[in-house]
């Protein structure tokens, strides 16, 4: 089971963007996509670690900013011919608030931004 968070409002994430969420296990990117889902993938790229919040969401995927490697939002799996994964959190949206799905969790510290 997990412990469930909130990080805030779907609106305080523009669309097609991103917002990172420190937490003990590490940043954590949530990405809202075009049609107002949003998804949590931990803020690395499973290829060379880069920061997978400041890469451009497509659909329902992003695009690494480093290496252009692109990943399923809703699984964290590259595309092929990349072959990797990036640990994926549980998100739940409620009455327009964004739940964060994790454990052992003391504090949240948030910081937003815009996809490029």
């Amino acid at each position: 089971m997990y412990d469930w968070h909130e990080i805030g409002a779907l609106d305080d994430i523009p669309r097609l963007g991103s917002r990172v969420v420190q937490t003990p296990h590490g940043d954590v990117a949530i990405f809202r996509t075009a049609n107002d889902q949003a998804f949590a993938l931990r803020d690395r790229c499973p290829h060379k670690g880069g920061p997978l919040s400041q890469g451009i969401v497509h659909g329902h995927r992003i695009t690494c900013p480093l290496h252009n490697w692109v990943l399923e939002l809703e699984s964290g799996q590259a595309i092929a011919p990349d072959v990797g994964c990036a640990t994926r959190y549980p998100m739940r949206l409620e009455d327009g608030r964004l739940w964060l799905g994790l454990n052992n969790v003391v504090s949240l510290a948030t910081a937003s931004r815009e996809a490029a």
